[in-house]
């Protein structure tokens, strides 16, 4: 689904939150940047956006990695055109079975990504288990607003505007209406904590962004 939406899959974003999601990504990198990391790895990268905001920390490398190969090349694309290729590697990879050794990042991210996972407890699970002593995860990801007016503003938006906009610019019938449901089905807030400390990590924190559109789960390992 991602590889056949790829070629638009910026422009949508961009369009679809009114361009808010470069707001929320930026919340990540500042908090993640008060820690200074070095070795950095971005789960589920797609097109490579939160890697490419996350080299204004000037970490030494960022590690990309997604199962999607269109989306991967189009990352590439735009990390060639900023020429970060000696800090930003992009790779094909399962973010369910990461091919990398324990303890050998000092922070991992994730935008948009872990509601995707087939097996949420075995994703996180990898990425505690990548981590070095000390590091820490930071995951964006769409969440439920719980006040009104923002719920059933944000109901009607996201069940029914967005998904006929999404098919007309995408072309695709499917890839807008999974990302509603998908949401929908998250665990998100309180439940996504008791599942990070259930993989293991500590001192866990949940900060929602925009009146709970999206929230900012953070942990250490």
């Amino acid at each position: 689904m991602f590889n056949n939406i790829a070629h638009r899959y910026d422009f949508l974003n961009h369009l679809l939150s009114i361009g808010i999601d470069n707001f929320w990504r930026r919340n990540l990198i500042r908090k993640m940047g008060q820690y200074h990391p070095s070795d950095i790895l971005d789960v589920a990268t797609g097109t490579a956006d939160l890697a490419i905001a996350a080299s204004k920390l000037n970490p030494q490398k960022i590690l990309g990695i997604d199962i999607a190969e269109e989306m991967l090349a189009i990352g590439q694309l735009k990390v060639d055109r900023l020429q970060l290729q000696k800090m930003i590697q992009l790779r094909h990879a399962d973010s369910e079975n990461l091919p990398f050794p324990d303890t050998c990042f000092d922070a991992v991210m994730v935008a948009f990504g872990v509601r995707n996972f087939e097996n949420l407890d075995r994703g996180l699970a990898q990425m505690y288990r990548v981590l070095r002593p000390g590091g820490r995860i930071h995951i964006l990801e769409f969440s439920k607003p719980g006040k009104f007016p923002v719920k059933q503003l944000y109901g009607l938006y996201f069940n029914h505007v967005l998904p006929i906009l999404g098919r007309i610019v995408s072309k695709d019938m499917f890839a807008y209406t999974y990302l509603p449901e998908s949401v929908s089905a998250f665990p998100d807030g309180p439940e996504f904590l008791a599942l990070m400390v259930q993989a293991g990590f500590r001192h866990v924190e949940c900060r929602q962004l925009s009146f709970g559109v999206a929230s900012l789960y953070c942990g250490q390992k």
